[in-house]
């Protein structure tokens, strides 16, 4: 097997993408005789951007970028990345639909900084001051900060991607999956999700039809804070909204192993285009009475908590 050059970005996350390939630990020994990591920046080697600028274009087999973009500085490495690899894979729920930190836009640049530099009770701020992309020290030494963008974006949105890959994080056994099934070429066309193609429901011993039973309506509205679900029963039929059935279930479905409903940072299932607007659909559909639509706590922070920017709203519509 030919040596696969591999190249990682992590743009802007929280590092727990760059763990799932850690946490593959003797997978990842297993592999690495067939992989040259070039470029893994900025969590794991000590290399600097001008090293992956200074590649030949198209000279990295696959590039792995985690995180969404927010900053000039993300997209500018973004769009080297794409320039570099000759398959760039958006990696994890982040690059994939914009992740947690894409319910930021739900607000405007102004808001976020308002309570960032003015409003929270710990700040101390008397002069005002607010990031600025240069600043003047001492007369003579200018400092710089990446632009701050109005809204949050998908890898997808900003460059063209082959493939992406779901989950905050990404299961670390499939990460194994994925990377093997890239070093044997056993790819789906692009512009594919890596996946099984199984709902978590699917893959869920909660899931009645595996119990020999049959799904049930929705005849409550549950919080995780309400109780404890019956041991083995489907959350769903219980009353705690899980996302379940709409959302890939690369994961093994463990959260709802351990009494937490799924939220969907797997991804849509094959097919779907707007994870949220599907989710809504399938939830609506299993309930009792549409009187329950009201005991929703913040539904656009339960449908769109992974995929908002991905989405066709994207934002907050005023």
């Amino acid at each position: 097997m030919a040596m696969l050059k591999l190249a990682y970005l992590l743009a802007g996350g929280c590092g727990g993408c760059d763990m799932a390939v850690v946490d593959l630990s003797e997978t990842l020994v297993d592999v690495l005789p067939q992989l040259e990591v070039v470029f893994w920046a900025p969590t794991v080697a000590d290399v600097k951007y001008k090293d992956l600028e200074a590649m030949p274009d198209q000279s990295v087999d696959v590039g792995l970028v985690s995180g969404m973009v927010r900053l000039s500085e993300q997209e500018h490495m973004t769009r080297v990345m794409r320039q570099k690899c000759k398959v760039l894979v958006a990696y994890g729920a982040c690059a994939a639909l914009g992740g947690i930190p894409g319910m930021a836009n739900l607000h405007t640049k102004e808001e976020i900084f308002q309570t960032a530099y003015f409003d929270t009770f710990s700040t101390d701020n008397p002069d005002g001051v607010t990031p600025q992309t240069k600043c003047l020290v001492d007369g003579k030494y200018e400092l710089t900060l990446p632009e701050f963008y109005g809204r949050v974006r998908p890898l997808h949105q900003v460059v063209d991607v082959d493939y992406f890959i779901g989950g905050c994080p990404p299961h670390h056994s499939f990460v194994g999956q994925a990377i093997v099934a890239i070093l044997e070429g056993k790819l789906p066309p692009p512009g594919s999700w890596i996946t099984g193609g199984k709902a978590v429901c699917d893959v869920c011993s909660r899931n009645p039809g595996q119990q020999g039973g049959e799904r049930e309506l929705i005849t409550s509205v549950k919080r995780t804070v309400d109780g404890a679900p019956e041991e083995g029963k489907c959350l769903l039929q219980e009353g705690y909204i899980c996302l379940g059935a709409v959302t890939q279930g690369d994961c093994g479905a463990l959260c709802p192993k351990v009494n937490i409903p799924c939220r969907g940072c797997g991804g849509p299932i094959p097919g779907v285009k707007d994870f949220g607007l599907r989710a809504v659909s399938a939830i609506a559909s299993s309930l009792a009475d549409e009187e329950l639509v009201d005991q929703i706590p913040s539904p656009v922070k339960l449908f769109y908590r992974y995929a908002l920017p991905a989405s066709m709203l994207g934002k907050k519509v005023k």
